[in-house]
């Protein structure tokens, strides 16, 4: 039981990745047989039933902004300049570099339409992943990783998390809302973010925490 509990703590990252690309896949395979269409059909007659309103549609259409490329590349080089480690401010850009490219790449595999029915935005392209929620998913979640390891005061850190993990959640929420993506779509940019997030971490911690 000790080991079991000591392989746990040493690899529960990589524990996590692995569920999460396992969950993406049977995700894919059921929106492929068109056998999540139900789950989705609930998500989206929940959200309709309990929140849609004339109060709550302007709220959302501003939440979903922090999710767009023109916002979180605005606010990716006002990083860059504020962030007194360059690497660390460099390692921001890159890390929306990627997660895009690979959120597109994705689009273009999957290619599934985005829904019709309940429109209250226009947008174009596919619908799986979810760019929004996938992007945010990794910039704002890059971000909490940034502020665990480097903001000392506990309750700023924590305030800090807390205001950011809401701020995702919400903006994968809106897109539900606005009639753009399915709950499916947002779930599985949110999986593959995060089992992007734990390779990425990995990848560049010891270059970000090398002394300038």
């Amino acid at each position: 039981m000790e080991k079991f509990k000591k392989f746990l703590l040493e690899n529960w990252k990589w524990i996590i990745l692995f569920i999460c690309v396992i969950t993406f896949m049977f995700l894919i395979e059921d929106v492929m047989d068109s056998d999540i269409m139900v789950f989705d059909s609930k998500w989206y007659g929940f959200i309709s039933l309990h929140l849609i309103s004339d109060v709550i549609t302007p709220i959302a259409k501003f939440i979903t902004n922090f999710g767009s490329a023109y916002w979180l590349i605005g606010f990716s080089i006002f990083l860059l300049f504020i962030i007194k480690n360059r690497k660390i401010g460099i390692s921001i850009l890159l890390n929306l570099g990627i997660s895009t490219i690979t959120n597109y790449t994705l689009k273009q595999i999957l290619q599934r339409p985005r829904p019709t029915e309940f429109r209250i935005i226009d947008e174009s392209g596919y619908s799986l992943p979810s760019g929004h929620s996938m992007v945010s998913m990794a910039f704002y979640g890059y971000l909490i990783y940034l502020v665990y390891k480097n903001i000392k005061n506990k309750y700023i850190r924590i305030s800090l998390i807390t205001f950011l993990s809401i701020l995702i959640v919400s903006i994968g929420i809106s897109r539900i809302y606005l009639g753009v993506h399915y709950t499916s779509d947002v779930i599985a940019g949110f999986l593959v973010a995060i089992a992007y997030l734990i390779i990425y971490t990995n990848t560049i911690k010891n270059i970000i925490e090398e002394k300038e």
